[in-house]
């Protein structure tokens, strides 16, 4: 039966990036399934058609306020919480779908007061994100509490979605949590969506759009491009990947590096020119979700070097959809979804990066096989509507339950 589902997401969605993509392909997803879905979000963000959004009112002090770990949060979580009380009462959902450590907090509450079940799309450690971002010191005071509040919330939900089968462990080991509340759902790909490249090559519009870019960056027809697609911030490798790049410029290779996204553009442009290697980098800046394929396509080799070993990495999977030979740190969720076809790093080691990027460029022919195994392996493994079937079978197993007060998130005995 379709079902009345509310989201709840506490970022400036649609924001391009990461979560914003597992958020709307899900919703998309469950839409083609029948089910109606409401996401209820922060004030900032982009509108899109076919997507039901309804948001907050801004913070005074911080209208602009879009990403990142603030404090501020603290103030558009007490509108985001409002919000979704006054939207729960109107559309009247089946199942209240919370996404981050926020959104589970909040969403316990509402499903407390709808007495509805609690799903938490889990996509990280709170902890250790705030650690990422600099936002919280491992070793300093508010460390402990702060453990001990995520473990509070991994708690209250009926039902746990990870994004990947390391994330299950964790909440297992670290928090506590009982395996049977846990699902994996893996971070998927839309297939109707993410064309291989060399479909885009086939296309002369295409072949129009990569001669302008081309120019534009002053990148010569036979030189190789590696692309990175993503937030543009330290913990995402950032840094690490000019290094790199500098050092695979040095050795001779013919390379060009397009670092598409945004926030910190800048910054980085900064660290380009500081390395010398300003004329062999170009930033793009943000990309629209819709235009990620026709971007990619400009690549002969993607990079992944995101660093964290709790959060997703769906970029990833965006880069096989697209046929491009994949090189990232080794680390579970990396292996999860490259298996045997990726080409590996030693976590933060950037000559391990410089020489996995160095390798892959001077060997077309064995990153094109490599390619294509990565765009086979996601189709069959890693497409939404597989995984949308498992939410939706997690959504018919807590409207089963007989008895209303199952439905009340509670923290498990343990």
């Amino acid at each position: 039966m379709p079902y009345r589902i509310l989201m709840i997401v506490p970022t400036s969605f649609f924001g391009d990036y990461g979560c914003h993509v597992r958020i709307l392909e899900e919703t998309l997803a469950l839409q083609k399934l029948g089910h109606q879905v409401l996401i209820v979000t922060y004030p900032r963000g982009r509108d899109l058609p076919g997507v039901k959004i309804e948001r907050t009112m801004p913070i005074p002090w911080r209208v602009n306020y879009e990403v990142g770990s603030s404090r501020h949060k603290l103030g558009l979580d007490v509108f985001l919480a409002s919000r979704a009380l006054r939207a729960a009462r109107r559309f009247k959902p089946d199942i209240i779908h919370a996404h981050l450590h926020e959104g589970a907090l909040i969403g316990a509450m509402v499903a407390r007061v709808f007495r509805k079940p609690l799903v938490f799309d889990f996509q990280g450690s709170l902890t250790a994100e705030m650690v990422d971002h600099h936002f919280l010191n491992s070793s300093g005071k508010l460390f402990r509490p702060a453990r001990a509040l995520e473990k509070f919330i991994d708690h209250l939900p009926n039902k746990i979605l990870t994004s990947a089968t390391n994330q299950a462990r964790g909440l297992i080991e670290n928090f506590g949590v009982s395996p049977e509340k846990i699902c994996s759902v893996p971070d998927a790909v839309n297939p109707d969506w993410f064309k291989p490249v060399w479909e885009f090559q086939q296309d002369a519009s295409h072949r129009h759009f990569a001669n302008a870019k081309n120019f534009l960056f002053g990148i010569p027809p036979r030189r190789r491009v590696v692309v990175y697609l993503g937030l543009l911030a330290d913990y995402q490798g950032v840094g690490l990947l000019l290094e790199a790049a500098a050092q695979v410029i040095r050795r001779g290779t013919n390379a060009h590096f397009i670092v598409m996204g945004y926030p910190g553009i800048e910054k980085y442009a900064q660290r380009a020119r500081e390395l010398g290697i300003e004329r062999r980098v170009s930033f793009p800046g943000r990309i629209p979700y819709q235009d990620a394929p026709r971007w990619l396509s400009l690549g002969d080799v993607a990079v992944a070097p995101k660093m964290s070993a709790t959060e997703g990495n769906g970029k990833i999977l965006n880069y096989m959809a697209a046929g491009l030979p994949v090189v990232a740190f080794d680390n579970p969720v990396s292996r999860e979804y490259l298996d045997e076809a990726g080409v590996y790093a030693p976590s933060g080691d950037v000559n391990g990066l410089a020489s996995a990027l160095d390798e892959l460029l001077r060997h077309p022919q064995r990153g094109e096989a490599l390619g294509r195994k990565l765009h086979t392996r996601a189709m069959e493994k890693f497409a939404w509507d597989h995984s949308a079937r498992k939410i939706e079978q997690v959504y018919e197993a807590l409207a089963q339950r007989e008895n209303a007060s199952a439905f009340v998130p509670a923290r498990d005995a343990s």
